[in-house]
């Protein structure tokens, strides 16, 4: 499991010059970057979930937004970090991020909007921690019904109205670490700045995030769990890691659909895997939970393959794995 990136910013903060909050603009400070990188993953996201909803077997409202809480930075890096994300002094959590066109932009939010309550209930705010409150919000919004309009208590009390589109089940969040990693836990997806580096544009960026999002369609994280395998210290060897592998194989071969539901170009997934694979270059023990970058092409560009020869044979986008995934065995 990847470390949240609730938890990294505070130590990048520590690391970064000290900007006074007169002098903290977002051109400035060390957290313009990471908000940047914040707007494509959640529009990259927002456009890989709903363009694919149609064959989702789970789905979730998508409201095309990332968010944040002030709580998450150091009191006296606090104003540089909100200056960054436009957000202002209130202490409620924010929007990080927000996607062109989605339905969270369509209702006038922007990035930086403190939102308060959804209805007449407050945002949830468990033990006063910045992570479990970004996480609880997260649930209050994914948990309710997939098209239904809503109403939130954003910027000088106002009440907003936002209804949301049916998406693949997934939120989004970035890691400001130089590590490249992703992850998925059934529910959120994690890509770390270090691994958004190997994407020369959004399509290559969208390779990366459909790979985690495919996890958490063919509810990898559970199904390994309910197969009993170990996916800490032991997760190398034997079973535990031929498993694991079978997984990643599966996420690839299911990030080929989504990218091509989603109109970008699935050959991104071969060029981002091949740059990442040859910039890594050579190791001495490959990890047994991964395939090597080669095999994984030739499955990425099988996987391709099969793809079009549906279409060209008039064949509805469904890829086969989203409705009966092979057993874990």
């Amino acid at each position: 499991m990847l470390r949240p990136l609730f938890r990294i910013l505070a130590g990048a903060a520590a690391m970064a010059p000290a900007l006074s909050a007169t002098a903290a603009t977002p051109a400035s400070s060390p957290y313009a970057a990471l908000a940047a990188l914040e707007a494509r993953v959640a529009a990259i996201g927002f456009r890989l979930t709903t363009a694919n909803a149609a064959w989702c077997p789970a789905l979730q409202p998508q409201f095309g937004w990332i968010w944040g809480d002030p709580r998450l930075y150091r009191e006296e890096d606090r104003p540089a970090a909100l200056a960054a994300y436009r957000a202002g002094s209130s202490g409620a959590p924010f929007l990080a991020a927000v996607a062109p066109g989605s339905p969270a932009a369509l209702a006038g939010l922007t990035m930086g909007e403190p939102v308060y309550a959804t209805g007449d209930v407050a945002l949830p705010d468990p033990d006063g921690d910045a992570f479990a409150r970004v996480d609880a919000v997260e649930r209050r919004f994914a948990e309710g019904p997939a098209t239904d309009t809503i109403a939130i208590t954003a910027r000088n009390d106002t009440t907003v109205r936002l209804t949301p589109v049916a998406g693949c089940t997934s939120d989004f969040r970035v890691e400001a670490r130089d590590r490249p990693a992703g992850g998925a836990d059934g529910r959120v997806v994690r890509i770390s700045a270090g691994l958004a580096q190997y994407a020369s544009d959004d399509a290559e960026l969208a390779a990366a995030v459909a790979h985690e999002v495919a996890h958490n369609i063919l509810r990898h994280p559970q199904r390994l769990e309910a197969a009993g395998v170990d996916r800490g210290v032991l997760k190398q060897f034997g079973r535990n890691a031929r498993l694991i592998r079978q997984t990643e194989v599966e996420a690839d071969r299911l990030s080929i659909w989504l990218l091509g539901g989603a109109g970008y170009d699935p050959a991104a997934a071969v060029r981002f895997w091949q740059k990442f694979g040859r910039k890594k270059g050579p190791v001495l023990i490959q990890p047994g939970t991964h395939p090597r970058w080669q095999a994984r092409v030739k499955v990425l560009e099988g996987e391709i393959a099969a793809m079009r020869a549906a279409a060209a044979a008039g064949a509805p986008p469904k890829p086969p794995l989203a409705a009966a995934p092979p057993p874990l065995e």
